[in-house]
């Protein structure tokens, strides 16, 4: 172990290394795994845990499709193509596997076999989609902890377990680096700080199985498990299934890691890179981009919102740089359960109305410079309402789209309006991301940057994560509409789904 004095280096502790990584095949865990290559060429073994294909793709092939071609390694591909393939060759282990399953899924034997020759475990597994049906959150997002836990007690290795800030669920106020009190009391409290949520689980899954009793056919049991996770969520303090088993699977973490290191690393709402591999680099449309690309194509020209406080957005590089940090941490010092917030509403602080303002000044002045992104120049301001505006601006297009679609039925007109397509657009947007655009709390990242500065000099240059470096009219306008414009959409020719992408993000991806 370090001594208190000395400096930490992300190089030294990783060199040698063998780690397992989770989520590979989504957006933060390449950008992770682009700047681990990159930044330790002598790390020892890269172990990717991977679902294999359901059409019978193995997980190395899964790996060369949606791994390995991905434009993340643009950068290495550019400046070190040898040494790349040798990292994809010699270094790069695919092991087939569900982080939902006890042991992975793996034999007895091989389990133990995996356990003794990892040295740290990065879990970045995870459904993104907050209105994911409940069991399968549940499994995901919280019970898969219990797995992971057990595959780090036998390593004797730390666990850095990506969460999120969003945890933090109905509470108001500052929201710092700890273990978060959800505002229902009907959660206990351990007495070694976590709360103990075995109890809510299995009052969940008898919830769970009586629907799947009373459900026979799948679109409609899917849809009865997606209401009772709300449901369920709003009743113990927060707003979506996404949330709410994120937080659960923080409290399996500590108690499965009770007396081992252990490291929660939440990030607040993840979008392009600055700086690293490329500005702007990004995969898949995110949080703000829903409404970005929906007001882009003309789906909706208004939002709840209030635009006098806080939206916490962070870059993606900057959040990898504060895993890598803290995994360096956890190997050097693995002696206790630490919490860093990866964020900019403390230091860096910018209004969700002025996010809007800038993105829309941009697309009035620059438009054509996003090809992928504007088909035609916006004709229509973007209005933030507050949430009763907002019911009634909603209430007046519902009954114009109704007059409209009987006036279509009377005079013979076939196919979709363009009107109900503008509402299930606008209200489906508002019922999956209003939250986030109504913040009622800042989070704090002190421990984080306190992490940063026990670092060499060269490695605080190398893997920044304070806010403060991000210029917001040049990070939003610059480079990550461009970054979106590039990675993330298609050509209009191409794009056969832009409402299905407007009104389904962020989608049901499974990262594992």
């Amino acid at each position: 172990m370090k001594q208190a004095a000395e400096y930490l280096s992300v190089q030294t502790e990783l060199s040698g290394k063998r780690v397992l990584l989770t989520g590979t095949t989504g957006f933060l865990a390449k950008v992770v795994l682009e700047k681990l290559i990159r930044t330790v060429p002598d790390v020892g073994r890269l172990i990717l845990l991977i679902r294999p294909g359901r059409d019978g793709m193995s997980v190395r092939e899964r790996f060369e499709r949606e791994v390995a071609t991905s434009s993340v390694f643009d950068k290495l591909r550019a400046e070190q193509p040898d040494f790349l393939a040798h990292v994809f060759t010699e270094k790069i282990e695919c092991l087939a596997g569900e982080v939902t399953e006890p042991g992975f899924g793996l034999p007895a034997a091989q389990f133990v076999e995996l356990a003794s020759r990892v040295d740290v475990v990065i879990n970045a597994a995870a459904s993104v989609n907050f209105r994911e049906p409940l069991d399968q959150a549940l499994a995901i997002n919280a019970l898969s902890l219990q797995h992971l836990t057990a595959l780090t007690r036998a390593a004797n290795a730390p666990l850095i377990q990506v969460s999120t800030c969003y945890v933090n669920g109905y509470n108001r106020g500052e929201m710092r680096e700890e273990i978060v009190q959800p505002t229902s009391s009907a959660i206990p409290r351990h007495r070694d700080g976590y709360y103990d949520v075995e109890p809510l689980i299995a009052r969940l899954q008898q919830k769970i199985d009586q629907v799947k009793a009373h459900a026979s056919d799948p679109k409609l049991r899917e849809r009865r498990l997606t209401e009772l996770g709300i449901r369920e969520a709003n009743r113990y303090g927060w707003n979506d299934t996404y949330t709410f088993t994120k937080w659960m699977g923080e409290q399996l973490a500590m108690r499965g890691m009770h007396g081992r290191p252990l490291t929660i690393v939440r990030p607040s709402i993840i979008e392009s890179t600055l700086q690293e591999p490329a500005p702007g680099w990004i995969e898949g449309v995110k949080v703000a981009d829903a409404i970005i690309l929906a007001y882009a194509r003309g789906k909706t020209s208004f939002f709840p919102a209030k635009v006098d406080e806080i939206i916490d957005i962070i870059p993606a590089d900057l959040v990898a740089n504060g895993i890598l940090l803290a995994t360096a941490e956890a190997l050097a010092e693995p002696d206790r359960h630490r919490i860093y917030q990866c964020c900019s509403g403390s230091g860096n602080p910018i209004q969700v109305g002025e996010v809007i303002r800038l993105l829309q000044d941009e697309a009035k002045r620059n438009w054509q410079a996003y090809d992928k992104l504007f088909y035609t120049q916006p004709k229509r301001d973007f209005r933030v309402v507050d949430h009763g505006t907002f019911r009634l601006l909603l209430g007046a297009m519902r009954a114009g789209v109704g007059f409209w679609l009987g006036m279509r039925k009377l005079l013979g007109v076939t196919g979709e309006a363009k009107s109900l397509e503008a509402l299930r657009t606008t209200q489906t947007l508002a019922i999956t991301f209003s939250f986030y655009t109504l913040p009622r709390y800042r989070f704090h990242n002190a421990k984080l940057l306190e992490l940063a500065r026990r670092f060499r000099a060269q490695d605080s240059t190398l893997f920044p994560v304070d806010a403060r470096l991000i210029d917001w009219q040049d990070y939003l306008c610059r480079i990550h509409m461009a970054g979106l414009n590039r990675y993330a959409l298609r050509r209009k020719e191409a794009a056969k789904v832009e409402v299905a992408a407007t009104t389904a993000l962020p989608a049901p991806q499974v990262l594992r």
